[in-house]
């Protein structure tokens, strides 16, 4: 992979990129519907006020605002998966950002599971990865099998390579 990211060793590679599933911004959509739904009622109560019919119009743009701002948050909220290690990007506000890293080595399990029929339906599910310090949990995971399978598959590649340098 041709990408890299701020902080990346000059021998490490990208393996994959992944990030929440769409669903994980239905507060975003909720905050989009609700000023437009609320904005709506007026003009049709008092269908004669004709300014009133502008009401929807600023609810579309007010809901506009906070699902831009609640995309913005889901986007630059990326998982990076390198040969050596993890590395969560959390955005939080416009201009803070939290990075949480996880070398490979450390981890002692990964699991992940399906909620139910919303999760089967839209293919979201929850990563467990266990480590000696803590978990690191993500919700909301667009096909968490996939996910899990390619983390298995990092996770046993940097242990054949950290014993094969032993060796």
């Amino acid at each position: 992979m041709d990408a890299t990211f701020e902080g990346q060793h000059a021998d490490e590679t990208i393996l994959f990129v992944f990030r929440r599933h769409i669903i994980a911004m239905r507060k975003g959509f909720y905050s989009l519907l609700i000023p437009l739904a609320v904005g709506s009622i007026p003009p049709l109560i008092w269908q004669t006020k004709l300014e009133l019919f502008l009401l929807p119009l600023a609810g579309l743009v007010l809901g506009s605002i906070l699902f831009f701002y609640h995309f913005l948050m889901w986007y630059f909220t990326v998982y990076v998966v390198t040969n050596e290690r993890i590395r969560q990007i959390t955005q939080r506000g416009f201009f803070g950002k939290d990075v949480v890293e996880l070398s490979l080595d450390k981890v002692q399990s990964i699991s992940y599971n399906i909620p139910g029929f919303s999760g089967e339906v839209f293919k979201f599910g929850t990563i467990i990865i266990q480590t000696f310090v803590g978990d690191l949990v993500i919700r909301m995971v667009e096909h968490p099998s996939e996910i899990y399978n390619k983390l298995q598959d990092a996770v046993y590649a940097a242990e054949a390579s950290r014993r094969s340098t032993d060796e």
